[in-house]
């Protein structure tokens, strides 16, 4: 799918030749299929490109009680699942979702690039592979359980990468990913300007549809997709308003997803404004679990 240019000529997600560039994200080298309508950098960056990027690329290591129920509220969900009792997180960062599964008691394995990360999950009891995702490493059928959060729209391999997943998930077991939603109301609003649109960081950029196609195409069934919640500190950040921390203690968005976990009426408000969110497929995050057939 690759050219001497070093520029993608197909679709990353159905390989439609059709790809037309999208007006205003010239500097992101972003394309549209005409197809399937997959949004993607149809420029490849080497590996000069990605070292200069990833060069020091810090790790925000603010872990949000609020944000550990919801790991926990997730693991409810698999806990039916459990029957090789093993769970994978591609790019698990420094492992806060396995911590908590492990003290559930699943078997926890991840992946991740960094020899710091490798020595941190390592630490924490976490099985380990470094660098992507190598179904040779696990036994055909091995997992339970699949999570990927806020990963899918750095690579710019999708159909290997769920091919591989496919591979190491049992017949029936789960797959659950988020990612950025391209059609989310932030992005409408701030355009080009909205920074999630980032170049070599971010080389996908996937909507309810697309990812359901991806997925579909390689063995799996939804469960449910929805698109939930605006960000008003990367608003603020997007907009030069504000350098505040996408995540920490003191961000307008910690401190609202604390006046909503504390407030009654609050929490409904955002149930019903996440159920709005999803109907139109228009949240800031798309948060999908599939299973697989």
């Amino acid at each position: 799918m690759q050219n001497s240019e070093q520029h993608h000529s197909n679709c990353l997600v159905c390989g439609s030749p059709k790809l037309k560039p999208l007006q205003g994200f010239k500097a992101a080298h972003l394309v549209k299929c005409g197809k399937c309508g997959f949004v993607f950098s149809h420029q490849i960056p080497t590996i000069k490109e990605l070292e200069k990027y990833y060069d020091g690329y810090g790790r925000n290591d603010y872990l949000s009680p609020i944000t550990i129920k919801r790991y926990n509220e997730l693991l409810d969900v698999f806990e039916p699942e459990r029957k090789n009792n093993k769970i994978i997180d591609v790019g698990c960062g420094i492992g806060y979702f396995l911590e908590e599964a492990i003290k559930r008691n699943w078997q926890a394995y991840g992946t991740e690039f960094t020899d710091e990360a490798m020595r941190i999950n390592n630490e924490k009891g976490i099985n380990m592979q470094k660098g992507v995702l190598n179904p040779k490493n696990y036994q055909a059928g091995e997992f339970d359980v699949i999570t990927s959060f806020e990963v899918i729209e750095h690579i710019n391999n999708p159909q290997e990468e769920i091919t591989n997943f496919n591979k190491i998930l049992r017949k029936g077991g789960l797959l659950y990913i988020t990612t950025p939603n391209f059609n989310s109301l932030l992005r409408h609003y701030l355009k080009s300007e909205y920074n999630i649109i980032t170049y070599p960081e971010h080389l996908s950029y996937y909507t309810p549809a697309t990812l359901h196609r991806l997925l579909k195409t390689h063995g799996f069934k939804r469960v449910w997709i929805k698109t939930t919640g605006i960000s008003f500190t990367r608003f603020k950040r997007s907009t030069k308003r504000s350098d505040e921390k996408l995540i920490s203690k003191t961000s307008t968005d910690e401190k609202l997803r604390q006046s909503f976990e504390t407030n009654q009426g609050m929490n409904f408000a955002k149930d019903a404004a996440n159920t709005m969110l999803t109907l139109m497929g228009a949240g800031d995050t798309i948060k999908a679990l599939y299973r697989k057939v």
